[in-house]
C-alpha cells in the first residue's frame, strides 16, 4: 500500500564507493601506521641507544677545573670560557658545573684559528649533557686541539717584470736555454727561430727553416746542436757552428707539439697531434719507437736518467710513464679531469707537477704518487709551468696571468698580470711558453702579444714588506 511502504531513494555510485573506501580506511587503519604512543619503557630504550651512539667516545674528566679566586671574584682560566654565575653567584655552583664538564679527544683546528695554548695546542669550552634536575647549570669540557700538519711555506721574493723583448712577427710559442747560459732562442708562429744575449736582450741570430708555428725546442748539452718541432710535421737538429739544418726526422703524420732530450742518451723525444710520442736515434735519424697509448694529442714531454725514463702528457687528461728498454707503458695517472697540457719536473727532488684547467698537481716520482694540490687555482686554462731549484713555480695562462707558488707547500704567493703590447688586442695576454735560466735567478715567458718578457726577484723587498699570508687547508689530500 503506498501509505504504509515508503520508496528507496536511489545511490549514485560514487557514494557507494566513497562508503567502501571509508570502511576499508576503518578495517586496515593499524596497517597504515596509526599506532597508539610507545609506552614509556620503549622511549627510555630508544633515547640510550641515540645517546650511546652520538657520545659514545665522551668521557667525565677526573680531575675538575676549579676558576680562579681572586679578591672574591670568578675568573675563568684563559685557554676556557667562563662559566655564567646563578642568582646566587656562589662558588658552589662553579664548582659543580665544572665537575660535570666532559673531555673530548684530540681533533684537527679549524681554519683561520691560531693555535695557543701550552706546546702549541688550543683548548675549546663545549657543553656537557647533565640531569633534568641540572639543565640551567652552565657545564663545559676541554676540547685538545693539534695544529695542521700541513708544511709552512718559505718566504720567496715577489717577482717584477725588468724587461720586454720585442722581434717576433707572430705569438711566442717555445723557449730555451743555452747550457752556457749566454743566450736564450725563441720560436713563434712567424715560423722563425731568434737567438737572444740573456743579459743584454739583443737579437744575435735569426734561423728560418720551418714552414708552420714553431712550437717546441731545445739545446742539447752533449753536442753542439739546437732542436726544433713545429705545426709542419718537421722535426730538425740545427747545428749551431755553421747554422743551418744537418738533419731532419720525418715520420709523425700531423704537427709536432713538444719535444724533449734524453740527458744521458743521444734519444730525441716528440710527441702531436697524432697521439704518439716518438723516441728517435739522433745520429742515424732513425725512428726508435713508437709510444702508442694516448687517445688524443700529445702536449707535453720530459725525460729523466732513470725509470721512467720518459713521461707524457695528453688532451685524453692522462699521463702516462714509460719504459725506454722497451717501449711499454709503465703506468698511467688519471688524476685529472682536463687536457694535461704542461709538466715540469723539479731539478733536484724526484718529483714533477702537471697543469691542466682544473687543478695543477705534485706527483712524485718514479712511482707516480699523488702529493697534493696547488692551494688556488688557477683561473684558465694553464700553458706553461716551470720549477727552479729554489722551489719557485711559476704558472702561465691563457688570460695573461702569471702565478707564482712555493713548491713545498703549493702555496701561491704572487698572482701577476701581463701587459699587453700597444698594437696588440687585450685578448692576447695570453701565456705559452715559461722557462728559468740555469741560475734559476731570471724567468723568460713566451706571449701571444709577440713579446718576450723577463722577470727577476725584487730586490728591495723583505718579509716586513710582502708578509706570508698562508692558511693551511682542512684536508691533506684533496684529489
Amino acid at each position: 500500500m503506498p501509505g504504509l511502504t515508503a520508496e528507496i531513494e536511489p545511490q549514485s555510485l560514487i557514494s557507494l564507493s566513497r562508503k567502501s573506501v571509508k570502511r576499508a580506511l576503518d578495517l586496515f587503519s593499524p596497517d597504515h601506521g596509526q599506532f597508539a604512543p610507545p609506552d614509556p619503557e620503549s622511549k627510555k630504550i630508544r633515547l640510550c641507544h641515540k645517546i650511546q651512539v652520538a657520545f659514545g667516545g665522551v668521557q667525565p674528566s677526573k680531575k675538575p677545573t676549579r676558576p680562579a679566586d681572586h679578591n672574591n671574584e670568578h675568573i675563568a682560566p684563559s685557554n676556557a670560557l667562563a662559566l655564567p654565575a646563578g642568582p646566587e653567584g656562589s662558588n658552589e655552583l662553579q664548582k659543580g658545573a665544572t665537575e660535570k664538564a666532559l673531555v673530548v679527544g684530540p681533533t684537527l683546528p679549524p681554519r683561520g684559528l691560531n693555535n695557543c695554548g701550552h706546546e702549541g695546542k688550543s683548548t675549546t669550552i663545549i657543553p656537557a649533557f647533565g640531569s633534568s634536575s641540572d639543565s640551567n647549570l652552565s657545564t663545559a669540557a676541554l676540547m685538545e686541539r693539534v695544529p695542521s700538519r700541513w708544511p709552512r711555506p718559505e718566504w720567496h721574493a715577489p717577482w717584477k717584470n725588468y724587461r720586454v723583448i720585442q722581434g717576433h712577427l707572430g705569438w711566442v710559442r717555445s723557449v730555451a736555454f743555452d747550457p752556457s747560459n749566454e743566450w736564450f732562442c725563441t720560436g713563434s708562429a712567424d715560423r722563425t727561430i731568434k737567438i737572444w744575449d740573456v743579459a743584454t736582450g739583443v737579437l744575435k741570430l735569426t734561423l728560418t727553416g720551418h714552414i708552420g708555428q714553431v712550437r717546441g725546442l731545445a739545446v742539447s748539452n752533449r753536442h753542439t746542436y739546437m732542436f726544433s718541432c713545429a705545426d709542419d710535421k718537421q722535426v730538425k737538429c740545427w747545428d749551431l757552428e755553421h747554422n743551418k739544418v744537418i738533419r731532419s726526422y720525418h715520420g709523425h703524420l700531423h704537427g709536432v707539439y713538444c719535444l724533449a732530450l734524453h740527458p744521458t742518451l743521444d734519444v730525441l723525444l716528440t710527441g702531436g697531434r697524432d697521439s704518439v710520442c716518438r723516441v728517435w736515434d739522433i745520429r742515424t735519424k732513425m725512428q726508435i719507437f713508437v709510444l702508442s697509448g694516448h687517445t688524443s694529442d700529445v702536449f707535453s714531454v720530459f725525460t729523466r736518467p732513470t725509470d721512467p725514463q720518459v713521461v707524457t702528457g695528453s688532451h685524453d687528461s692522462t699521463i702516462k710513464f714509460w719504459d725506454l728498454r722497451y717501449g711499454k707503458t709503465m703506468t698511467t695517472l688519471t688524476h685529472h679531469k682536463k687536457t694535461v697540457r704542461a709538466m715540469a719536473p723539479h731539478p733536484k727532488e724526484n718529483a714533477f707537477v702537471s697543469a691542466s684547467a682544473d687543478n695543477i698537481k705534485k706527483f712524485s716520482l718514479p712511482r707516480g704518487e699523488f702529493c697534493h694540490n696547488m692551494l688556488s687555482q688557477q683561473r684558465g686554462t694553464v700553458n706553461a709551468v716551470a720549477v727552479n731549484e729554489d722551489g719557485v713555480m711559476a704558472t702561465g695562462g691563457d688570460k695573461g696571468g702569471l702565478w707564482f707558488w712555493d713548491w713545498k707547500s703549493g702555496h701561491n704567493f704572487q698572482q701577476a698580470e701581463t701587459i699587453v703590447q700597444p698594437g696588440s688586442l687585450e685578448s692576447e695576454a695570453g701565456i705559452y711558453a715559461a722557462c728559468y735560466d740555469k741560475t734559476g735567478s731570471r724567468l723568460v715567458t713566451c706571449e701571444a702579444d709577440k713579446t718576450i718578457k723577463m722577470w727577476k726577484e725584487d730586490e728591495n723587498a723583505t718579509p716586513e714588506t710582502h708578509p706570508l699570508n698562508f692558511r693551511p687547508p682542512k684536508e691533506i689530500r684533496r684529489f
